[in-house]
């Protein structure tokens, strides 16, 4: 991490990745990168559905590859880059076929690097194979939820799953959530944990810095009129004046069950997420 003088108020306490010992390129293969409108958290009728979002800097949109299809060709990791898109680093990879890629790099994985796509794959950082054959314990990314229908689970910075058990047709994962739940053995993996695991240990030090990336402020209720918000007004500072805390719109929120009963994959999952001090003793 990289730490900053208190040369101003808000370059106190600011803290940043050096990315200068990490990234080995400063522009994208053109190939690769394309223009995208973002929706900024609006739906297709132009009504806001996501509060917060808007502005920002432009930014292009690398294509990364989630797929994962092409088998038993060598590729050589050939740069680590920056994503505006996401928070793990990408990387360039070109195959022996003469074909380049983006991909999410994992953790320790330099350029120079190989990996592979193949069943028969050496238990390596970065190689990719099907879940049926990787050993219990083993830490993986980019997971697959269904036979090739691409990674999903796995894809943020510093985010692994484990693999717990083996059974039955079905591989037993740990979450990142700590929640267990089952994956077809066929569903496929990569071996290890995704790069930039010091992202959530940034201080932006400066509301600005949250512009940048297209984050708007949040305003608290508390301080609305009663017009705009269920704990709005009062004299002074209130409390909220309710027992349960409700959303704008006055639908009671935090501690209520979201979670569809009848849900599809309520089947697939062998023990729900931890919380609260149940999480943290852990």
């Amino acid at each position: 991490m990289k730490k900053y003088r208190p040369t101003t108020p808000s370059r106190r306490n600011m803290t940043t990745i050096n990315y200068r010992e990490v990234l080995t390129a400063s522009s994208p293969e053109k190939s690769l990168t394309k223009g995208r409108k973002r929706s900024v958290g609006r739906n297709n009728k132009g009504r806001v559905t996501t509060r917060h979002k808007g502005g920002g800097n432009k930014r292009l949109y690398r294509d990364v590859d989630f797929v994962y299809n092409k088998f038993d060709i060598p590729a050589k990791l050939t740069t680590i880059e920056y994503d505006p898109n996401r928070n793990a680093f990408i990387g360039l990879a070109s195959y022996a076929d003469g074909e380049k890629r983006y991909v999410v790099v994992p953790k320790n994985m330099k350029p120079g690097m190989k990996f592979i796509v193949s069943e028969k794959a050496p238990l390596e950082v970065g190689n990719r194979m099907p879940l049926r054959v990787i050993p219990v314990g083993t830490f993986v990314y980019n997971v697959e939820i269904k036979p090739k229908g691409g990674a999903k689970i796995g894809r943020a910075a510093g985010i692994f799953a484990q693999v717990v058990a083996n059974d039955g047709g079905y591989t037993s994962l740990k979450m990142p959530s700590t929640e267990v739940r089952k994956v077809s053995e066929n569903a496929w993996a990569s071996i290890g944990e995704v790069s930039n695991a010091e992202y959530q240990l940034q201080n932006f030090g400066k509301a600005g810095k949250s512009r940048w990336r297209g984050i708007r402020p949040t305003v608290r209720g508390s301080v609305m009129n009663p017009v705009d918000h269920p704990y709005g007004g009062g004299e002074g500072r209130q409390g909220r004046g309710t027992r349960r805390p409700k959303t704008l719109w006055g639908k009671v929120t935090g501690g209520r069950k979201t979670r569809t009963p009848k849900k599809y994959s309520n089947l697939f999952i062998v023990s729900r997420r931890k919380t609260g001090k149940s999480r943290k003793s852990q």
